[in-house]
Formats: structure tokens, sequence, C-alpha cells
């Protein structure tokens, strides 16, 4: 083992290699499934009902997914214009969706009798999607998981037991993408879990597997969640699909609460925009379905994007929070010397729309599809004519026009405006 300031060094020279794939996805699958499903209110039941480990495990002998249920997860992520899956291989509640030989507690010994986490990982591969394992650090079932942070006899054992499941879990399915930890409670450092020794063990096992940064070391990228915050680093906001609960809850009651097409979008343009990625759950049904509620969404969203996602996959740009405005109803992505406006609202009057602060003349403005856009430049902004007056996007209403500029183009929000700018009229322009 090397010390941490190495440890580090290596991780930080090795990343853009590992992480090239990861930053052109954009969008991702997260998917809590477990005992928990039963329940359907919400994955953290034991903990807020305080049920006990022994009258929790009933739920393990009536876990029953369906055959097929992986496949069906996958599938729906591939038509999501999704690019990798992340699994809840063991949620705090302690029970292995594998055949663990380190832990009896798990699918094979209970309930359906079945390597779930086999399934997904076939799944995984027959529809060519990265592979991702979340893997809990906090648990509820393990007898010395409350007093590890104080009995350090209980802490050795426990961090051990934490180790033996994760090398499990890298050994037996051949490459695994990502290692994305949850809860490093009740440690409060790197050192509680030993998480050096326990990061660079598995790192050996799968050199090529990028790491988030929830076993109290930095890592590869950070992981803001149920907000879109970002961060200076890779980050990724990893979203319910409804605000209410990562688990199952009833899909007729969890309907007015769950994403749109739309707001699936809108949140995965504002990650594109500022530089992350976007992981949205589901929470399958008991049975392992995937929730009804989600469903169309999904779909609609992948449909989208098979006709925009040269907007939202590849190396985009990172841009500010408060830079490129559009015309107040629209949004970048930014590529290269190709800027992706995505209008929320369509709005021409009488067939014109103005973008306004560029200071640099396009090449060409199309829409998506490659339909040319008739456009001049007006000053600070670009004047776009002779538009269709219906919404041109028949999929979702959310049409994105391409505007390409043949080297990359300056920005200055509100130019005209010194007001908006610190009294000023001579910042200096905004580079997409």
């Amino acid at each position: 083992m090397i010390s941490k300031p190495e440890y580090i060094k290596s991780v930080d020279d090795s990343r853009d290699k590992r992480m090239k794939w990861w930053r052109e996805a954009k969008f991702g699958m997260f998917i809590h499934y477990g005992l928990f499903s039963q329940i359907g209110r919400n994955e953290w039941a034991q903990a807020c009902e305080n049920i006990p480990p022994e009258e929790y495990e009933q739920f393990a002998e009536t876990f029953a997914p369906k055959e097929g249920c992986c496949r069906e997860w996958v599938k729906l992520a591939k038509d999501a214009g999704m690019k990798y899956v992340v699994l809840t291989t063991r949620h705090h509640e302690g029970f292995c969706l594998w055949d663990s030989k380190v832990c009896p507690f798990n699918s094979v010994n209970y309930g359906p009798h079945r390597d779930i986490v086999r399934e997904f990982v076939d799944a995984c591969r027959e529809f060519d999607m990265k592979i991702g394992f979340y893997s809990t650090l906090m648990e509820w079932h393990h007898p010395d998981s409350g007093i590890c942070a104080y009995d350090s006899e209980a802490r050795r054992r426990f961090t051990k037991y934490i180790r033996d499941l994760n090398v499990e879990l890298l050994s037996n399915y051949g490459k695994i993408d990502i290692l994305w930890y949850d809860m490093p409670h009740p440690m409060e450092s790197w050192e509680g879990w030993d998480s050096l020794v326990l990061n660079q063990t598995l790192r050996a096992l799968q050199p090529d597997i990028i790491i988030n940064d929830r076993s109290r070391l930095p890592e590869d990228f950070g992981t803001p969640e149920g907000e879109i915050k970002p961060q200076e680093r890779d980050w990724e906001a990893c979203m319910t699909f409804n605000g209410i609960s990562w688990g199952y809850i009833d899909s007729k009651q969890a309907a007015p609460y769950s994403y749109s097409a739309q707001q699936i979008l809108q949140m995965l343009q504002t990650c594109c925009e500022r530089g992350g990625n976007l992981l949205l759950n589901i929470g399958p049904t008991p049975d392992g379905s995937v929730p009804a509620e989600a469903i169309e969404p999904l779909t609609k969203t992948g449909e989208w994007l098979k006709l925009n996602g040269e907007a939202v996959y590849g190396t985009l740009k990172k841009t500010g929070g408060n830079t490129n405005q559009g015309n107040g109803v629209s949004r970048p992505t930014t590529k290269g010397n190709t800027v992706y406006m995505w209008n929320k609202i369509w709005a021409p009057w009488k067939g014109t729309m103005y973008l306004g602060g560029f200071m640099t003349k396009p090449t060409k403005i199309s829409f998506m599809d490659g339909t040319p856009i008739d456009f001049y430049m007006k000053g600070d902004r670009i004047v776009l004519e002779n538009l269709p007056e219906e919404n041109p996007d028949p999929i979702l209403n959310l049409p994105l026009i391409k505007i390409e500029f043949d080297h990359e183009p300056e920005y200055r929000f509100a130019s005209y405006f010194p007001q908006l700018n610190n009294g000023r009229d001579d910042r200096e322009p905004i580079m997409l």
C-alpha cells in the first residue's frame, strides 16, 4: 500500500483516461431496489420506523423479484438515452442482492434464491450499458455496524466485512465501471473506514473503475443529492423521480409528484451546461417491475434525445450559472464552437426572435434536423427570421437551435444594460 499523498496523485494522474466515457455519457439511471421495496413507504423505513433487524428479516422471505426484471430496467434506461446504470447491490438494510459468501443475508439464501446482481450485469452487457455498483458503508443489520465508531475491535471486524463484501463484488462479475459508495456514517474520517486500504485494494481489482467521494476520500467525482449543485470537480446530481422516496411508493399516488419528460430534460440541460452528469433514480415495485409513472416520461425523453442528443453527449463546455440567457426562456449547452440553445418556450413574434449578448457572428444556424434558419447580426444580438409560429418540436415542444461559429464565440449578458453589469459597459466577454 502507498501513502495517502501518493494514492491521491495516482488517482489524479489516471482520472482523465478513466473518466473520459463518463464525462461524455452525461445521463445515467439509479435503481433503488431491495427488501424495502415491499414496504412501499421509503428505503429508510427500517430506521424511520425503528424496525429491529430480527423483525425486518421477515421481508427477506417474501422478497420475490420476477424473472427478467433487471432486463426491464436496463432496457428502459437504454430507451431513455441513458448510458450507464447504478444498482443498489446492498442498501443500509444489509441485504445483499448477490450470492455472497461474506454475508449470508442475501438473495440466494432467501427470497428468490437468485443472484440479482448477476442478472443486472448480464442485462447491462446485453444493452451495452456501463455498469455501476452502489455499495453502502453504513448498515443496520450487522451487529458491529452500530458500535464500530467507538469500539476498536468492532471497527476492525466491520471494516474488514465491508472490504470483503466489495472485493467479492468487484471480483466475480468481470469489468465494473463505477463504485458508488453511500453513507459513511458513523465514521467521521477516511481513517475510520480505512478507506485508503479499502480503495487501493479495489482499484487493484478494477484498474479502470471510477469511485465517488462518499468514503471520505475525494476519489473521482462528487455526488450532490436531491439538488443540482455544481462543483469545481467532476460531479453528478443524483435525483429521485418524485422528491419523496428513492425506493418504491404507490405509483398512483406518486404520479402527481413525478417528473415529466420536460422536467427531466430541464435537469439534464442544467447539469450539462454546468459541467455535471444527471443520475436519475427509479424505485422498482416489489416484484421488480418498473414503476408505471416512470415509463412514459423516460421513453419520451429517449425519443427526444435520438434527435437532439448531439447537444447532450460528448465533450461539452462548462459555463457559469448566470451566463448565456438566450432570450429569457432558453438556455445553452456548448460543444466546441457550437452553441445549442434549448427553447423551453417557443415564442417568436411575427416570425422573429432575438438572442442577445452574442459578440461573434455565427456561420450557420439551423434546427437539429438540419433545416436552416435565416439570421443576421444587429449589434450585440442575433436576429432569427422567418421562424414558424407553431412550436417546431413534434416530440416534447422543446426545440433546439444549433448555432455554429468559426471560432469560440464571445458573449456578454445584457451588454446594453450596464446596470446589470455593476454599472460597467466594458465587462470582459464570456467565452462560451
